[in-house]
């Protein structure tokens, strides 16, 4: 869920444990309760529903979970129990951080926040003071192999990709592939996602990220320490995304 650059891929391999499985089903299925809460379970009519739906595809959550949780959200009022939120602040070497929440108790989840940039070494800063140097985008992510680029890059222009390039990626197993990025605006993402899979596109990734204007490069002492902050903020239940700018 980290924001994407070289320090993602040269973390020690290891698979995705079932218990990490099971967190990232958590995470989605919060996802899931609010869209059905704010918009109803018909994806159809809920292009919120649909955008949540393809990012649990992409992580490989089976279709039955998926229908599982919006058959529940749609037959309860839990879903009023949570709320998104967003905390910024500055990780070890002057790295910008952007932590998305969802939570039952905002109080609890502030003091969390707090206390893992503090452990780290890093600050908790005030709403907007590192936002300004993130763009909010639509990103699709397709494995490269077997695909042509040209093909793919005439497809995904066609369908309204405002951005198209490589990189890398990492498997549940933990090795490393290469992959077509595709950058849209937050509004086309669910219609450019649309117009591929009618292709017979299969996503790797599909979401809305934060994606930085300007990147901070580090070493890997720094990277090290910054870890530490991106480990703790990803294990916590109530985050649901963590974004960064170091290079």
């Amino acid at each position: 869920m980290s924001g994407h650059s070289k320090w993602n891929n040269i973390r020690e391999k290891k698979g995705k444990t079932d218990a990490q499985r099971a967190k990232v089903f958590t995470k989605i299925s919060r996802e899931i309760i609010v869209a059905v809460k704010e918009g109803g379970g018909n994806p159809a009519s809920n292009s919120k529903l649909r955008d949540v739906i393809a990012k649990a595809r992409a992580s490989n959550i089976p279709n039955d979970n998926i229908k599982r949780v919006i058959d529940k959200a749609s037959a309860s009022s839990d879903a009023s129990n949570f709320e998104t939120g967003a905390y910024e602040g500055y990780g070890p070497g002057g790295v910008a951080v952007i932590v998305e929440t969802m939570t039952d108790n905002k109080n609890r989840t502030a003091s969390e926040m707090r206390h893992a940039f503090d452990k780290s070494g890093g600050a908790l800063g005030a709403q907007g003071s590192v936002s300004w140097n993130f763009e909010r985008k639509g990103v699709l992510r397709v494995a490269s192999e077997g695909l042509d680029e040209e093909q793919v890059m005439e497809a995904a222009m066609d369908a309204g990709c405002g951005d198209f390039g490589v990189t890398e990626l990492t498997n549940d197993d933990g090795d490393t592939f290469d992959a077509f990025e595709m950058i849209t605006e937050p509004d086309d993402l669910g219609s450019v996602r649309e117009a591929l899979d009618s292709k017979g596109y299969k996503f790797a990734e599909a979401q809305i990220e934060m994606l930085p204007k300007n990147t901070v490069e580090i070493d890997e002492e720094t990277f090290g320490k910054l870890q530490k902050l991106l480990d703790m903020l990803e294990d916590n239940d109530d985050v649901q995304n963590v974004w960064h700018n170091a290079a």
